[in-house]
């Protein structure tokens, strides 16, 4: 196990003790990353999840797969791959449960949404939203001056929680807005001028949450009769599919048809693709999902350990990916998305949800801060320029819900109705 260092502990606020034991001796034995965990787990941000959107909507079907499920399933993957590696097992979950908690409504097409509108205040970026909720939106802890700490999470917590530790402007894909640099620059404190490596534990995150986007959402299109495995076996459709997935995540088009072929190998892939609803092919399309999941969590674990002596933990080492599990999860990703992003009815869903992002800004741009939550009011109250109050608008409009989002889009409408 990799040991962690009191500044790794360190909280950006200090906190007063429970001031509400029952007993002298009742005293709380969790260590700091595991009440780390507790409160992300605890938060509103994570339950807000349940009602977003990870590749269908949350009421598509019985048992679609929401940010909130996706993200436990994260949180476990990458707990193994954490354990297995030696690191703090709660950061590793913590990573993977905060992963997706700074996306707004509507996933990737309500981030794009609101970072057009968010123009003039630095634009919006899902994982600097994230950053932003565990250190500022989340109300838990509070100085005395009245400003928010938001979870107060330690500094190895943060750091866990950030896919990409530089700020607006030095990249397309950045972990922090400029307004949040000095809470990102207190997260990487003792790092090397110029590190931007993301810690272990989030880079665990992130090839969890590709394991977890790939496997499991190909289980879902199989089931809900969108995708099937056969295409593994057409080689004019895989070729072009190849080529799609190179497009959207880089990589060989020659590596992608090369994976396949080790996926048409496998029995439970071959199962699975024989797939009709029936209780013998649930079982076997949970086997699939199952013996995958362990196929690249094991493979990469092996290779990490293998290349790098010593202990792996936070500012030490880098995960290893076999380029063979890479490519096999990357075809996978594409098979899961590029089926349901092409279909017509998507693309219309996607242009009927970007017209309510844009019709529920310009109702709380016009009736702020009356229409924001006490929270937000109050922040929109206290901002000191136009700016900041825009921030602010959008920081609320990315903690609604999906329903939340769509009654706010058909009050506004109805307003709009009566005043003409």
């Amino acid at each position: 196990m990799y040991s962690y260092s009191e500044a790794d502990a360190q909280r950006r606020t200090t906190e007063a003790p429970k001031g509400s034991r029952m007993t002298k001796g009742d005293v709380d034995h969790r260590g700091e990353f595991s009440r780390d965990r507790a409160r992300v787990l605890h938060s509103a941000a994570l339950r807000r999840l349940a009602d977003k959107t990870q590749v269908v909507g949350p009421r598509d079907g019985d048992t679609p797969r929401t940010r909130l499920t996706h993200s436990l399933e994260v949180a476990q993957i990458s707990r193994g791959i954490g354990e297995g590696l030696g690191l703090d097992p709660d950061l590793s979950e913590l990573a993977g449960l905060t992963h997706d908690i700074g996306h707004p409504p509507y996933g990737h097409n309500g981030e794009r949404a609101l970072n057009e509108l968010a123009s003039e205040c630095g634009g919006f970026e899902g994982n600097a939203q994230t950053l932003r909720i565990l250190t500022r939106l989340e109300p838990k802890i509070v100085d005395e001056h009245g400003q928010s700490f938001g979870l107060n999470l330690t500094r190895a917590a943060l750091d866990a929680a950030c896919k990409y530790p530089r700020v607006a402007g030095s990249a397309k894909k950045y972990g922090a807005y400029a307004e949040d640099a000095e809470i990102l620059a207190w997260v990487r404190a003792g790092r090397q001028p110029g590190d931007q490596r993301a810690s272990m534990e989030a880079q665990a995150m992130d090839w969890a949450d590709d394991i977890a986007y790939s496997v499991h959402d190909v289980e879902d299109a199989i089931v809900s009769g969108r995708v099937n495995l056969n295409v593994l076996w057409d080689l004019v459709e895989l070729a072009a599919l190849a080529e799609k997935g190179v497009q959207a995540y880089g990589g060989d088009a020659n590596q992608l048809i090369e994976a396949a072929g080790f996926l048409r190998q496998l029995d439970v892939v071959g199962a699975a693709a024989a797939f009709d609803g029936s209780l013998s092919s649930l079982v076997a399309m949970k086997a699939m999902t199952s013996e995958l999941v362990g196929r690249y969590v094991g493979a990469t674990i092996a290779a990490t350990r293998q290349a790098q002596d010593g202990p792996l933990g936070r500012e030490h080492g880098e995960l290893i990916i076999p380029p063979e599990a890479l490519a096999e999860v990357t075809l996978l990703k594409t098979i899961a998305v590029l089926y349901v992003m092409e279909d017509p009815g998507h693309l219309a869903r996607q242009d009927r949800q970007r017209e309510r992002m844009y019709t529920v800004y310009e109702y709380l741009n016009v009736m702020a801060p009356e229409a924001l939550d006490p929270v937000f009011a109050q922040w929109w109250r206290e901002a000191e320029s136009d700016a900041a109050r825009q921030r602010v608008i959008i920081d609320q409009m990315a903690s609604m819900t999906e329903s939340r989002l769509e009654y706010t889009a058909r009050l506004a409408a109805d307003i709009s109705g009566f005043l003409s």
